[in-house]
């Protein structure tokens, strides 16, 4: 069996959805990036169900939502989510749900950052995190757009992250990450990333930050990994999706998208340049 991919503190390990019709973001999803999905949640709790791809690896949550709206929402790792909740308050933020067991699986928590995005902490247990990431059908990555970007700085005290300006975009980076992936699941990380012409420390990269569209509040954004972003496109405007936008950048052809039900994500084909 292949080693499990673990997460440090202070970086982002699971995404999930909360849908009101569960079922129907089942059917959805698992036609768009071909999951598996498993009820993990005891009969008589509301519906907890795990996404995995064809190899049986976790890749996503998917929630039986309580509240009018569709979203995706964001959890960072942390070793002690009480303790993590405390650095939230003393740092300017709010803890919206305070830290509560989810049986053997973990423990988390509901927080919102000083600007109003809201993100959530995860202390794992049994379940560890997304075992499969940034590959086609896999989460990539998640992002904050905000309109306040000097909430980076609450950041960086939660959870000790590093704030880098490359000019085109913000970058996150975790410390310490590169080193945790080499030594576990990915020792060629360093020389994979050298072959593709990225910055320097992106093996540290943990997410990224970017401007607030017009109308909207600060937030948490997910992206996934496609094959093809066309054909994914295509096949969620088939499946009742909106394709808000598409865009072709230096490392990646992206689809911004709806579900039926009005939760938001993009999904992105990797297009590293020729070197």
């Amino acid at each position: 069996m292949s080693q499990s991919r673990t997460y440090p503190h202070g970086v982002p390990s699971w995404v999930d959805t909360e849908q009101l019709d569960p079922r129907a973001a089942q059917e959805f999803y698992s036609s768009l990036l071909g999951w598996e999905i498993s009820r993990v949640s005891p009969p008589d709790a509301p519906l907890y169900a795990i996404a995995s791809s064809d190899d049986g690896r976790d890749v996503a949550g998917l929630a039986e939502g309580e509240d009018a709206s569709a979203l995706w929402s964001t959890y960072v790792a942390v070793d002690d989510a009480d303790a993590a909740a405390g650095r939230v308050w003393a740092a300017g933020g709010e803890v919206v749900s305070e830290p509560a067991d989810t049986g053997e699986a973990g423990r988390f928590a509901i927080c919102r950052d000083p600007a109003g995005a809201v993100f959530r902490l995860w202390q794992a247990r049994n379940r560890r995190g997304a075992q499969k990431v940034n590959e086609p059908g896999s989460w990539n990555f998640s992002d904050l757009h905000t309109d306040q970007p000097q909430t980076a700085s609450f950041y960086a005290e939660v959870f000790g992250w590093a704030i880098e300006e490359l000019g085109f975009a913000t970058l996150v980076r975790r410390p310490g990450y590169g080193d945790h992936l080499a030594a576990t699941v990915d020792p060629d990380i360093r020389a994979r990333q050298a072959g593709v012409g990225a910055p320097p420390g992106f093996e540290d990269a943990i997410a990224w930050i970017g401007a607030l569209e017009p109308g909207l509040t600060p937030h948490w954004h997910v992206t996934f990994a496609v094959a093809d972003r066309d054909a994914t496109a295509a096949r969620a405007q088939r499946l009742g999706a909106a394709v808000l936008s598409t865009e072709d950048g230096q490392w990646a052809r992206t689809a911004l998208i709806r579900d039926p039900q009005g939760a938001v994500l993009t999904v992105s084909q990797f297009t590293p340049p020729t070197r």
